[in-house]
């Protein structure tokens, strides 16, 4: 479909009966989009996994899957354009192929509590791994039923990711509030493949402008990203509605931090295509649009000094997901929220100057 005007604004999808927490663009098609989530806001009752369409006509439902479960978390196979993995809320991790049948083609069942997180290597594309409650990262290949191997973090794992530079570099955030880098090419000695654990929350050196709470201490760390473009840049958020960046060959603290959702931020998301660009979720309901500082050429000083750029409102509940499309123009993204929508919409439409 011919998505590159500007234009045409905003899609919408509803998923009726049952409330998102995750979506994401397909790796292979600019028009497909993946939407996992859960009946009475994952609370209790199945889940639900939406393979969507972008056409002419708005964005149409290519197929759905049920699950027992909540999905808490959903991510597209690198290997094979029609498959999806997903994280349910019986711990159980499942494999989907839109072009097969009701049922998933394969299932995992290792997490001793809710999954929260899958995240598939872009790297080798033969691995994924997913994170837990239970407070374990697993690494995983579709080929065998047992995982690789077990990353203990003693902590609820929110979120994991490979780095998108490096195949054997994992990443977590968790509850304890700390960012944790493991590298599978370490010996497994008594730090288990561990090489940094960052605390989120260390007190500023100086008081930040614009950030009030200078005395909170450490929050739930609930999403985190790695710059597409910087190979030891990330970013954190969490409970305390601040987004902080992370440079890991400077670990003693935030590069940069972020001020500004009112409430817990859900999930975050580095542009693919500008690399002072990240999108966000929060439970105050809206989208927002961030620099870093930077990006010279857009006013950056280069040493981060970052700013809201725009913000999106019309969800009417908890946003939940943000995914950006890898294709085409830079700006257009997916948004998902516990109103029963996914909306699909260009970030340059809320963005001021």
């Amino acid at each position: 479909p011919e998505l590159s005007t500007r234009a045409t604004k905003m899609l919408e999808f509803r998923t009726s009966g049952f409330n998102p927490y995750s979506v994401k663009y397909s790796p292979f098609f600019d028009s497909r989009l993946a939407v996992g989530g859960g009946a009475n806001f994952g609370l209790v009752g199945n889940g639900r996994l939406y393979a969507l369409n972008l056409t002419a006509n708005g964005i149409i439902c290519e197929k759905f899957f049920e699950t027992q479960d909540c999905l808490f978390d959903l991510t597209w196979s690198e290997q094979h354009e029609n498959q999806l993995l997903t994280a349910g809320g019986d711990g159980s991790l499942k494999l989907f192929d839109i072009a097969v049948g009701e049922f998933p083609v394969a299932g995992w069942q290792e997490h001793g509590r809710e999954v929260f997180s899958v995240h598939w290597n872009l790297v080798n594309k033969d691995t994924f791994l997913s994170s837990s409650w239970d407070g374990t990262v697993k690494i995983w290949t579709p080929e065998k039923k047992e995982s690789l191997v077990t990353l203990p973090v003693h902590s609820c794992v929110y979120s994991a990711q490979f780095s998108p530079h490096h195949q054997d570099v994992v990443t977590t955030v968790s509850r304890d509030s700390h960012l944790r880098v493991f590298d599978l090419r370490t010996k497994p000695s008594a730090q288990n493949h561990m090489t940094l654990a960052i605390p989120i929350h260390p007190p500023p050196k100086v008081p930040m402008p614009g950030f009030v709470n200078q005395s909170t201490g450490p929050t739930e760390c609930l999403t985190h990203d790695w710059n597409k473009y910087r190979d030891s840049v990330l970013a954190t958020a969490g409970v305390d509605g601040v987004i902080r960046t992370f440079d890991l060959r400077m670990p003693s603290g935030p590069v940069n931090v972020l001020p500004g959702h009112e409430y817990a931020v859900r999930r975050i998301s580095w542009s693919p295509h500008l690399s002072d660009v990240l999108l966000s979720a929060s439970y105050d309901m809206t989208c927002r649009v961030w620099t870093d500082g930077s990006n010279v050429d857009q006013g950056g000083n280069g040493n981060g000094l970052g700013r809201e750029m725009g913000r999106m409102d019309r969800h009417t509940e908890f946003a939940m997901g943000v995914d950006w499309c890898l294709f085409g123009a830079e700006g257009w993204c997916a948004t998902c929220a516990w109103d029963e929508r996914v909306l699909v919409w260009d970030v340059r439409d809320v963005m001021r100057g």
